[in-house]
């Protein structure tokens, strides 16, 4: 019986799991499933993030409470003293025998505060590095940061094999020190919510009405935070030479407006509704009404762990126009889910987007393509069941049981 045929039959019961994460978005759109699988496991769930309306669905779930610590994206030495502070309380008050970061700055303060709370076991899931396309002392702080996280942290993992490849290579960590779960990704797709099946044609003819989509017109669709390093600012430029042409695609954009990336500029409404025939809708817990809308997903990232997003558009038949970097490189298949091209270059993206559009039965083959993919190798029930698996081993090999 393989590992993952044995998950399910495993129980974390009284596990006290600290789960830490920056962005309270990411908490809510990646990793929700797998929080609730967790609970439903036995093990008390402790989440810590910025506060947010959003964390309430989290609240609802069975072992799975919610405690809001501001964690600045920024750099920010008061409020991260703070914050670290707060952080090392909490887990002395709770006991803590697992404490697991995803994102840049909670996991380099969560990896202090743990080590100096004497948590048994701290892990980090590394999912991009923001130091990739940056330069000068703020590329050497944040790498220094990275090190320091792997070097505090009694394990951690990459959401994909071509960023574990790469953290090794820059020596970031060593490689016995990191390891990728399941195929990767951060926590699968949901393959029984992402289905273009449970959305009619008269539900979609609706959603393109009251965004102001033809019924019959293409969709391009980023869905994601909108900010410069998700490449945002390039597929603007793209699907303006796109409207040049003539071509009758629309963009439907869908996410946060992100002006606190950190990253230089941001992209503000102005620069998408100057563009015809381009949409915006903030965040929403109903992705998939529109990626069943959708011809293809366009996510041109500078940088990215894996791209969990192409998984669970892949997941309702809708390929992907992707960057030919570490990380969608294992989630995009060149040439048969998907295309790929070189980051920051416009002229290349729109050839890209071009060929989709001019060539609908590529387009629907990659959907396809992309279908199988995601359901036979993403399923969050495998991946999710793989990092109960994992947990499981981690506490044995540490000698800690459940209910201990």
């Amino acid at each position: 019986m393989s590992r993952a045929d044995c998950a399910s039959k495993i129980k974390l019961d009284g596990i006290r799991i600290a789960r830490v994460s920056t962005v309270p978005f990411f908490v809510v759109t990646q990793l929700k499933q797998q929080l609730a699988m967790l609970g439903e496991a036995g093990a008390d769930v402790l989440v810590i993030t910025s506060p947010s309306d959003e964390l309430s669905v989290l609240g609802k779930m069975r072992g799975v409470r919610c405690k809001p610590i501001e964690i600045p994206r920024a750099i920010a030495p008061v409020r991260d003293s703070i914050a670290l502070f707060r952080l090392f309380r909490l887990f002395k008050k709770e006991h803590t025998q697992i404490a697991h970061s995803t994102t840049p700055k909670a996991g380099l303060l969560t990896a202090l505060a743990a080590f100096l709370a004497g948590v048994p076991i701290r892990l980090h899931t590394f999912t991009g590095q923001p130091w990739v396309n940056m330069h000068g002392i703020k590329a050497w702080l944040t790498r220094s940061s990275d090190r320091l996280i792997a070097k505090l942290n009694t394990h951690c993992y990459a959401d994909s094999a071509s960023q574990k490849d790469f953290l090794i290579a820059q020596g970031i960590i060593d490689s016995e020190k990191i390891t990728v779960i399941a195929q990767g990704s951060l926590a699968g797709v949901d393959t029984q919510r992402f289905q273009r099946e449970k959305f009619s044609s008269a539900q979609n003819v609706a959603l393109r009405h009251k965004l102001g989509i033809p019924v019959d017109a293409p969709v391009i669709l980023f869905l994601g935070r909108i900010t410069i390093d998700k490449g945002v600012r390039e597929l603007l430029q793209a699907f303006t030479e796109i409207k040049a042409l003539g071509n009758s695609a629309h963009l439907l954009l869908v996410g946060p407006l992100d002006v606190a990336s950190g990253v230089a500029g941001a992209i503000e409404l102005s620069d998408i509704e100057r563009i015809a025939d381009t949409h915006w809708v903030d965040y929403t817990d109903l992705p998939e009404a529109y990626i069943a809308i959708a011809d293809m997903l366009c996510l041109p990232s500078y940088r990215e762990g894996f791209g969990t997003v192409v998984i669970e558009a892949g997941a309702m038949g809708v390929p992907t126009v992707g960057t030919e970097i570490y990380g969608l490189t294992d989630a995009i298949v060149k040439g048969e889910t998907g295309l790929l091209v070189a980051p920051k270059n416009t002229e290349a993206l729109t050839a890209a987007l071009l060929t989709l559009l001019d060539n609908p039965a590529q387009c629907q083959n990659m959907g396809q393509a992309a279908l199988h993919r995601a359901r036979t190798m993403f399923d969050a029930q495998i991946v999710n069941q793989q990092v109960i698996a994992e947990y499981q081993a981690v506490l044995q090999r540490h000698g800690i049981n459940a209910d201990e």
